[in-house]
């Protein structure tokens, strides 16, 4: 029982994904979400400085 079992998925292919690549797109969809939250963001823009300006943590 060294190996893990992964659920398919419905039009998965017939042998289970490795634990990086599902990691990996996993990883992939956080950052496609991430960066359209940040567009969001930035299209809202924030009232209390300036469109482009970067907030810095000092």
């Amino acid at each position: 029982m060294s190996e893990e079992t992964v659920p398919q998925q419905d039009g998965a292919d017939a042998r289970p994904k490795g634990l990086l690549q599902q990691m990996e797109e996993l990883m992939a969809a956080l950052n496609a979400d991430l960066s359209a939250l940040d567009a969001d963001l930035q299209s809202a823009g924030d009232p209390g400085r300036p469109a482009g300006e970067e907030r810095r943590a000092d």
